[in-house]
């Protein structure tokens, strides 16, 4: 089967019915059974949308009255792959329809720059593919600054430069201004901060090859606040939003950053490097010290932050972390809404105490195998230090739903996109 499909959602079962497979196919169409209401058949329909691209289906119609929006996008979720992540044509609305289709194309720009080979992604051509992807979506409404090598030294940002300074690819910092007001005195709503990390070999604490494998995904906050931005400004987003991606490799050279060096932040905290591997939040200090200074509303950071959070949540769903309780919360509404899975881990101010250092403020990390125990939340800790007025406004998604190495029920191998909609319905609302 190679065609387009047909597909509807049905609670009718045929009496060729066979229990454990979730669809049934017809001579023109495919149809997936259904329990009950739709909403209550997410997984399932995601479940049945992987079995049927399996089949060597193309593409995918849906077609039927008993579709909703958070249904249709289930069964995207499931269908699409590499190479076919915009391969479903959705029904509904005129409005719902575009609303999809608008998603879709979003998604399929994050997940197949996640998806990049890390020799073709680095630093700049990340910065560059994200300009470029926010310029079609918003026109002049974009203004761009970039900050690259050893500017970064020279301006302070010590985080993102000592990250990637062992690499020929140059570290990167982009600030992108979306204004759609072109007000130059508009206060800025939210700014949005993404970890780009374009390969991670762990640096001098080295990683495994089994660990280091799918570190070309180790870019996707970066992927992710920058499709979040695009789909809230194809759904209308009028307000001001910063958008700040810390962009880096992580490599060993002679020129690499190492064990027991102290790093000097512009807000005046010292950091000693305890764990090379632990880079994500010193690319990450920069970018939320740069947020601090827009004064906005909302600070919102996301990255492929640590592998205790995917332990944690299974990597079935992104971890939540703020002290601000009420911003939690409304993350967690939103994810919920959005049928984007996230679950908040603990992080108190104690947790900035977690990495201790007799050399500097704090080190990065602890040099037991990944941070200790609490290991998520003590990165999450480590990065608070870097918000002002008391991290109030700022939540950190450390996405551990993002990347699957390996094919699952519900999804194909790669990105996932888990992430973007969640940010995309904190700026909208």
């Amino acid at each position: 089967m190679t065609q387009t499909a047909i597909v509807k959602l049905s609670t009718v079962k045929p009496s060729n019915w066979q229990a454990n497979n979730p669809f049934s196919v017809h001579q023109d169409d495919i149809h997936i059974h259904i329990t009950g209401g739709a909403a209550d058949n997410l997984r399932s329909i995601q479940e049945a949308a992987r079995k049927i691209e399996s089949l060597g289906v193309a593409s995918a119609k849906l077609v039927g009255d008993l579709w909703c929006e958070q249904s249709q996008w289930a069964f995207a979720q499931g269908f699409t792959k590499v190479g076919k992540l915009e391969a479903v044509e959705f029904t509904g609305s005129d409005a719902q329809v575009k609303y999809l289709t608008d998603k879709l194309s979003c998604y399929a720009w994050g997940r197949n720059l996640i998806n990049q080979t890390p020799s073709d992604i680095v630093p700049e051509s990340l910065c560059d593919s994200a300009a470029s992807f926010l310029k079609t979506v918003a026109g002049d409404a974009i203004s761009i600054e970039m900050i690259v090598g050893e500017q970064l030294a020279e301006q302070g940002w010590t985080g993102i430069y000592n990250v990637g300074k062992g690499s020929v690819n140059p570290p990167s910092m982009m600030i992108v201004d979306y204004n759609p007001s072109q007000n130059a005195d508009q206060p800025v709503f939210a700014t949005l901060v993404g970890k780009g990390i374009t390969f991670d070999s762990g640096g001098y604490s080295i990683k495994p090859s089994a660990g280091m494998f799918s570190m070309k995904s180790d870019m996707g906050g970066a992927a992710t606040v920058t499709a979040a931005l695009a789909l809230a400004i194809k759904s209308g987003l009028k307000k001001r939003v910063k958008l700040i991606l810390c962009c880096a490799e992580n490599m060993i050279s002679s020129h690499a950053y190492k064990l027991g060096d102290v790093l000097s932040y512009k807000n005046g905290i010292t950091v000693e490097i305890a764990n090379t591997d632990a880079e994500g939040r010193l690319v990450l200090a920069d970018g939320l010290i740069k947020a601090s200074e827009f004064n906005s509303e909302m600070i919102i950071d996301a990255a492929t932050l640590t592998g205790a959070a995917v332990m944690a949540t299974g990597g079935e769903y992104n971890a939540i972390f703020a002290l601000d309780q009420q911003l939690a919360q409304k993350t967690l509404v939103s994810a919920e809404q959005q049928a984007d899975p996230a679950w908040q881990l603990p992080l108190a101010k104690f947790h900035q105490a977690k990495c201790p250092s007799a050399f500097a403020d704090t080190a990065n990390s602890t040099t037991q195998k990944g941070g200790g125990a609490g290991g998520a939340s003590n990165a999450a800790g480590f990065l608070s230090r870097f918000v002002t007025n008391d991290a109030k406004g700022w939540v950190h998604i450390d996405l551990a739903a993002c990347y699957n190495e390996q094919a699952s029920s519900l999804w194909a191998a790669g990105a996932t996109g888990s992430g973007i909609a969640t940010i995309s319905a904190l700026l909208q609302n």
